[in-house]
């Protein structure tokens, strides 16, 4: 089984060619990598990682910026270039953040396990998430994959498999048949807030998406390239909203994501960590909420003049981005 994989990245050079230290060991060696970065400095110090340099991969640079839209740009080069053609061996497609650190057989227990036919789609275990704190290091994601550091509490953990409604967007792939239909929600713009249980959405019409715990990792959080706190905030409650009414998201999980958020953005605009803009999200949440109000409630929203202006745009030519040598 043939295995893809589509990295989304922006501002973590140096984070996504460690990622491809990972992709180069893995024991299941990928049929290609994409690396989609938002600008040319996001993929400069790539085209020389074995990895892209032996024609296994290829880096560019999307027309638009945003984890949903640079996936989708992803996957369109994968399908240009014929490896998404319906004469072609099974394959599945993972997507991985830039900030992911997937143990060595992560693809191989994800090909053993999709091979079986009765699920479409996964996520693997969590062994740590630095976005519930400061961030880890490159030398914890190692303690922790070598069994040096016992595994932390996490949703996406545990020994038994079980469904999802939605995927960890740091650590997932899905079959063939899902992904030469679906694509990323592109309403979703910049971080993209829950694009991830969006996609596990749709893709569920297609059949089962679970947690499998063979395929594991850790996740670094990384805090360079995110979006601000006051983007963040409205993407927290605009997005849900919009999900909602798209139906990818059941109501009580939408607004459970909705209290949560505005729950935790409230009491830690009062005494919280300063290493996350707190203030920035409440306020965020309460302009999203008076949009609501007004009907004027939408992801895109976050583009406007009043958030900093529209993403940057590139103008196309050959194959609309900057492809490695």
């Amino acid at each position: 089984m043939h295995a893809y994989v589509v990295v989304a990245t922006k501002g973590r050079p140096r984070e996504t060619r460690r990622l491809l230290d990972y992709l180069e060991r893995q024991t299941l060696a990928p049929t290609f990598t994409v690396v989609v970065g938002a600008e040319p400095s996001d993929i400069a110090v790539l085209p020389d990682h074995p990895l892209l340099a032996n024609g296994r991969g290829a880096c560019v640079v999307s027309p638009l910026t945003g984890s949903s839209a640079q996936r989708n740009y992803g996957l369109a080069l994968l399908e240009r270039d014929g490896f998404f053609g319906v004469d072609r061996e099974p394959f599945f497609c993972s997507f991985f953040d830039d900030d992911f650190r997937p143990a060595p057989d992560w693809l191989e227990r994800a090909a053993e396990r999709l091979r079986r036919g009765d699920a479409v789609g996964l996520t693997g275990h969590v062994l740590a998430d630095g976005i519930k704190q400061c961030g880890l290091a490159e030398e914890d994601a190692v303690a922790f994959l070598e069994g040096k550091r016992a595994p932390e509490p996490h949703w996406a953990s545990g020994a038994t498999e079980r469904d999802l409604e939605s995927t960890y967007g740091c650590n997932m792939a899905f079959v063939d048949r899902v992904v030469r239909s679906v694509r990323f929600d592109e309403n979703l713009p910049l971080y993209g807030w829950q694009e991830d249980r969006d996609y596990t959405g749709v893709a569920s019409a297609h059949g089962r998406v679970i947690y499998f715990p063979l395929c594991r990792g850790v996740h670094l959080g990384v805090r360079g390239g995110r979006v601000s706190g006051l983007r963040f905030g409205y993407s927290q409650i605009a997005n849900p909203i919009y999900l909602m009414r798209k139906g990818t998201v059941r109501p009580r999980v939408g607004f459970r994501l909705l209290s949560r958020a505005l729950g935790a953005n409230i009491v830690y605009s009062v005494a919280g960590p300063k290493h996350t803009d707190y203030p920035g999200r409440l306020k965020g949440n309460l302009g999203a909420l008076w949009d609501l109000l007004r009907l004027r409630s939408h992801p895109r929203n976050i583009l406007g003049e009043e958030f900093g202006g529209a993403p940057r745009r590139v103008a196309e030519s050959g194959s609309g981005g900057l492809a490695c040598p």
